[in-house]
């Protein structure tokens, strides 16, 4: 995906958020459930971890690789044609700078208030 058409989604994204007017983006998993969504008129999404890994049979709270969640965010980003936020658990143990390229390289949409990345006390 272009950094243009990144761009665009990430402004069309952010252009969503007006004070007083929640944004409501629906939770989607896969390729099917991302058309369904946006079939029925949301403007943007999100990717959730748990619905996510449920799919693919694997465990919430990072039971997928991190290059997993990438393949299933391509393909989704590949399906429609809306701005797409994802839920990172806590990071799959990467370093920022992987965490970004990878959902930018995906087609992931990244703006303060669509990079989701869950507060956890390991231990």
């Amino acid at each position: 995906m272009s950094d243009q058409v990144l761009q665009e989604r990430a402004q069309a994204l952010l252009a969503l958020h007006q004070p007083g007017n929640p944004v409501i983006l629906p939770t989607v998993w896969d390729a099917w459930s991302a058309r369904l969504a946006v079939d029925t008129g949301f403007a943007a999404l999100t990717v959730g971890s748990h619905p996510l890994a449920d799919s693919v049979g694997k465990a919430d709270q990072e039971g997928m690789t991190f290059d997993d969640v990438l393949t299933r965010v391509k393909q989704i980003t590949a399906a429609v044609d809306v701005p797409i936020s994802v839920d990172i658990e806590s990071g799959y143990a990467q370093s920022p700078t992987r965490l970004i390229t990878g959902l930018l390289d995906a087609g992931a949409v990244l703006t303060r208030p669509a990079l989701v990345v869950n507060e956890e006390v390991v231990g």
